[in-house]
């Protein structure tokens, strides 16, 4: 039969490996975070510039049709 001393020490032994536990999953998901991070800017940029290619098509067609009809 186990002391209330043992079992006190068994439990913050288990606490221990679940905090390093948790800790190691954190810094793992802050890695993975920060990558999407840039991955997303990487694409915000690129559909930005489509977005200003389709605006600049529609104004300079616009622009066409009005000053030739």
């Amino acid at each position: 039969m186990k002391t209330e001393m043992e079992v006190a020490l068994e439990a913050l032994d288990r606490i221990e490996r679940h905090e390093k536990e948790c800790g190691e999953r954190w810094a793992e998901a802050i890695v993975e975070l920060r990558s999407l991070k840039v991955t997303t800017e990487k694409h915000a940029a690129r559909w930005e510039k489509l977005a200003w290619l389709v605006i600049g098509v529609m104004v300079t067609s616009c622009a066409g049709i009005i000053f030739t009809g």
